[in-house]
This record gives structure tokens, sequence and C-alpha cells, in this order.
């Protein structure tokens, strides 16, 4: 062989899935446990529902949640997770509060009572709380002078009106008004088993993972409701939103579109039309605007489920000169691809890398559990991913020509661009109808 052949690709294999085991515990909990014992570690998922919490209180919360408890300290939580080669994270987003750790195999029951000793006795200590919100407020104020971050709240305000997803970041002075009281309180009401999902995967046997989860985890409960999202409202087409950002040297592009969930017989469709679009490398969007025409470095499209609903989005960040050219051409690959049948060669390119990512996704215990952990959080289970594998296998041209159709037509979006109005104002005015609207809106 050459040194300028490229090899054949190695022959497609069948995804195979590792020994799992689950048990709903007496509290309500449901745990998953996975057997992976490429090395001797374990990941565990806690996955809560944190629909509708407020979101300043939620940011803080997150992290303050391993501040302290009753009997020990910040430092003396992390001094025992490292003792067993392991540690303990806290996030949320508009759907769940997300707990993720590691350690070592042997380590599990400890991070697990410490896991517990937090759900049902953190403290939030005001030391601790007052550092950590400065530190979130003064990343929020840096945050707030960024394209992405402005750019990214116009588009929720545009697209999500008056529905919980409109605000997914807080106001730095909220952050600053939130105290152990309020964390307390949304800690007392929201941090229940009720709904939510421990998922364990390492080198553990998936039922003694679930008895050693029991033992620990079986004394947490609380208090609240259950609080469920109404679905994202439907998208309302119409002119171009322009947010003034001026003496900006480039442009933000955003154009949404909504899409059907991982359940919908066309979700493989859906996906693998994604990336034939926009969402890898090798896709049109790229080969258009990046390099042919120069226009910006990183374009991209992405399917994006939520609990409320599926968003499809196309970004990109051009230089303000040419604002109205790319976004002209991103709209053109829209409308080709929505209305001309992609080629065999580009969807068997497509599928090959659905399908390979697909396994990377599930080849390290970290992934696996973050991917577990997603699944159930929509009701799935591992075994879903082989059918999805199978549909990704057997979606055929016209399946994909259906979903660019149902999907990817520019007629069904919606557009939002940042940048100098000055500058870009003139140049998208002549391709399309615009309206104004407030950058911190």
């Amino acid at each position: 062989m050459s040194i300028t052949e490229v090899p054949d690709l190695a022959p497609e294999t069948t995804l195979t899935l590792p020994e799992t085991a689950e048990r709903v515990l007496g509290n309500g909990l449901t745990v998953i446990a996975v057997h992976r014992p490429s090395v001797p570690l374990v990941e565990l998922r806690l996955r809560i529902p944190f629909a509708k919490a407020d979101v300043a209180t939620a940011s803080v919360l997150s992290q303050t949640l391993l501040a302290g408890t009753a009997d020990k300290s910040m430092v003396d939580i992390a001094a025992e997770l490292q003792a067993v080669g392991g540690g303990l994270s806290a996030g949320a987003d508009p759907d769940r509060l997300l707990i993720a750790g590691n350690s070592l195999a042997e380590g599990l029951p400890y991070v697990l009572d410490l896991l517990a000793e937090v759900l049902t006795g953190a403290t939030y200590p005001s030391v601790e709380v007052t550092t950590e919100r400065e530190r979130i407020a003064d990343r929020l104020k840096v945050a707030a002078q960024q394209p992405a971050h402005l750019v990214a709240r116009a588009v929720n305000k545009r697209v999500y009106g008056d529905h919980p997803y409109a605000v997914q970041t807080p106001e730095a002075e909220d952050v600053l008004a939130v105290g152990t009281p309020e964390l307390a309180a949304l800690h007392g009401g929201r941090l229940h088993p009720r709904g939510a999902t421990l998922v364990i995967v390492g080198d553990v046997e998936p039922q003694a993972a679930l008895d050693a989860c029991e033992r620990a985890l079986a004394g947490w409960n609380g208090g609240g409701d259950e609080i469920t999202l109404p679905p994202i409202p439907k998208l309302v087409t119409g002119p171009l939103t322009l947010i003034d950002r001026p003496g900006s040297v480039q442009s933000s592009l955003r154009i949404i579109m909504h899409g059907v969930p991982r359940t919908h017989p066309d979700s493989a469709a859906q996906q693998l039309a994604n990336l034939v679009y926009g969402g890898y490398f090798s896709s049109r969007l790229v080969e258009n605007i990046r390099e042919d025409k120069g226009y910006t470095y990183s374009p991209r499209s992405s399917v994006e489920h939520s609990l409320a609903g599926t968003e499809l989005s196309i970004s990109a960040d051009v230089a303000t000169e040419v604002t109205g050219p790319a976004l002209w051409e991103t709209w053109y690959e829209m409308g080709r691809f929505a209305t001309v049948a992609p080629g065999k060669e580009e969807v068997e390119q497509a599928r090959r890398y659905a399908l390979g990512t697909l396994r990377l996704g599930t080849s390290t215990q970290a992934g696996l559990a973050g991917l577990v952990s997603v699944l159930a959080g929509y009701g799935l289970r591992l075994e879903w991913l082989t059918g999805h594998a199978t549909r990704l296998a057997e979606a055929t041209v016209d399946d994909i020509a259906r979903a660019a159709a149902n999907y990817f037509a520019p007629a069904k979006s919606v557009a939002v661009v940042l940048g100098d109005a000055s500058a870009v104002t003139g140049p998208l005015s002549a391709i399309t109808e615009i309206t104004s609207a407030d950058a911190g809106a």
C-alpha cells in the first residue's frame, strides 16, 4: 500500500451490550447497575428531576451541595473521596440535577455512603455559599459580554416564549441573593428519590452493586410533589431576529427547527439527515461555508433532545462583512437538502459515522454511564441502543430525504443573528425581513 492510499474501513459489527441489572428501591429510587470490568473503577450518575426549579437557586445548589453536612466539612468530604480514588460533582439544567462520581471499584460503598449523607443532610454552610455564589456571579458577568451567551439567551426567548426553557441562565444579582435558607428549601422540596435514577457502571457485579445502593440509600427520602414540564410551544416562524452588538467584528448566526424525540420512528433518519447537512466535518454545510467559501471555521448543526421536546439547531460565527452571504448559503443548503434527495454515498458515510460514534460512546465506563443516565431520563434502557443501531443501519435514502423535507425546510425555521446592526442590517434586509431585539432580552 502506498502512503497516499487510505485503508478500507473495518467491517460493521453487531452492537453488544454488557450485563445489566435494575431494581426500584422502596423509596422509589430506580438503580441500574452495568457490568463493565475494563478497568478496576466504577462510575455513578444520579439523575434527579429538576423541572421548573429556580435557575439562580439551582445554580448555587449544584455547586454547594457537597459543601458540608452536620458531621463533615467540604474538606472532609473531599478527603474521604480521595481516599478511595474518587470524586463527586453536581450540575443542573432545566430538566435535571445530575450528581456524577467515580472511584476505585472497591470504594463504591464509601462513595454511596457519602452520597447518602449529602442527600439527606447537606447543610449549605453560609461561608461556602457566599464564596460560591460570588464565583458564579463573576462568571455570569463575564459570560454576559460573550457573543455565545448573548445569542443563546436571545434564541431561547425567541423559541420558547413563556416556557421554562426560555430562561436557562440566571442573572448575577439573582445569584447573589441566594442564601442558605433558599438552598435548604429547594433541597427539601426537590431532592427526593421518587422519579430519580442512579446508574452504576464498572468493575462490579450488578446484583452486588444494587445491594450496596439499597444499604446506603434506602433511608433517603424527601418531600415535594413531582413536577413535569409542558411540551415546548409550537415554533412560530416570522422575521429574522437581529440582536445589535455595536462594533462586533463577527456575527453569530443561529437557525432553529423543531425535531422529533428519540422514540419517534423518524429519529434515526433525523440523526442521519443532521449529519449529512451539518452534523460532522464531512457535511454539506462545512463543505460550503467553510471549505469552499471560507466564511467560518466551525459551522455545525445538531439534534438536541430535552424532556419537553427536540430542537434542531444550526450555528455559525462569521465575519461581519459576510453575514448576509453566509446566512444565504446556509438557507440555500437547507432548501437544497429539503427538496433534493441526498446521494447514496454521502448517506453511507454519515451512517458509518453514526454507528461508529454509537459504539465509541459505549466504549468507556464514563461514556456508558452518561449514556445510560440520559436514556433513563427519557424512560429508555440500554437495550434501546440495539434497536436504534438497527434503525440507523436500515434507514434508506428515501427515509433521510423525507426527514430532510420535514425537519430542515427553511420555511419551518426561526433565525436569530447577533452582530453589528449598523453593518449587517442592509445585507440581511436584502434577503429577508428583519425585526430587532435587545441583547438583554
